[in-house]
């Protein structure tokens, strides 16, 4: 059986059960449940916390868990990411009082607060600056308030709490993340079930990000009817009972799709979508 880590709070617990869901996996009802077993999929879940994932897996206790790209590199655990998965995407940057820096050289001998030491600390080495780093859980702003430290490192998203706080980013993004499938770092990776459970997943992500797109067209614009729909592989493309005219169907990218119609307008075809991808599987 399966053993797979899913975070039980947070940005990402939400959005992982939603997608184990659509996937086919039975997920727990109440938020007090921490493990449940899905004996059709023959998959066992535990729901931990989010930064503890990482050390699960790498453990080799459980096989593969859901958390994020910066609470994995954080964590410095034996384990690595197999599968990005779309969603809970944030960006670190460093932020200070303005003038405080331009970037990350000028952080040199001066004291960075974070809640994310593991990748501040590899991000300075990284880059061959000598800084202290300070720990903290949690309302990182405050530590340049209250003298702590000179610098703050921390998840941006508008920056509103840092224009807030007086603060304003400075240098480089540090690093991106997002929700990741993690393994033991080594763990075959041709094991079925994992394989499996990637499939699935793959299979969601492709039914957010496409639509299916029917339309008709005439023989001699078809080359450049397929070039604007070239579909995951290739589309399908069936004959008419009109001679001269082909049916064709093909997965479009949903942000590009009312575009895509207007190109195929213009050489002739009409064009509808027809259904978004709600079972799609690779």
């Amino acid at each position: 059986m399966l053993r797979i880590a899913v975070p039980n709070k947070g940005s990402l617990s939400g959005p992982a059960g939603e997608m184990l869901h659509e996937a086919g996996y039975q997920q727990r009802r109440e938020s007090k449940e921490l493990r449940i077993v899905d004996p059709t999929n023959e998959v066992e879940f535990f729901y931990l916390r989010p930064r503890d994932i990482a050390i699960y897996v790498s453990s080799g206790k459980l096989d593969i868990g859901i958390t994020g790209r910066d609470l994995l590199i954080d964590s410095g655990a034996d384990a690595e990411e197999i599968l990005p998965l779309g969603f809970a995407r944030s960006t670190f940057r460093f932020a200070g009082k303005p003038g405080t820096a331009n970037g990350v050289t000028d952080l040199k001998g001066r004291t960075v607060a974070t809640s994310y030491e593991g990748i501040v600390a590899a991000h300075l080495a990284e880059q061959g600056v000598d800084a202290s780093v300070v720990h903290l859980d949690g309302a990182v702003e405050t530590a340049i308030e209250l003298g702590v430290a000179e610098v703050i490192a921390d998840v941006v998203e508008t920056g509103t709490s840092l224009r807030n706080a007086g603060l304003e980013v400075f240098g480089d993004p540090i690093m991106k993340s997002e929700a990741v499938v993690i393994r033991r770092s080594g763990a075959d990776a041709e094991e079925p079930k994992v394989q499996q459970f990637l499939r699935r997943l793959q299979g969601v992500l492709v039914a957010r990000t496409y639509v299916m797109m029917d339309y008709d067209c005439r023989v001699e614009q078809l080359e450049k009817a397929v070039a604007l729909t070239p579909g995951l592989e290739s589309p399908t493309v069936s004959p008419l009972h009109n001679e001269g005219w082909v049916a064709v169907r093909a997965m479009v990218p949903a942000k590009e799709a009312q575009r895509i119609m207007d190109d195929l307008y213009e050489i002739g075809a009409r064009a509808i979508l027809t259904t978004a991808i709600h079972a799609c599987r690779l």
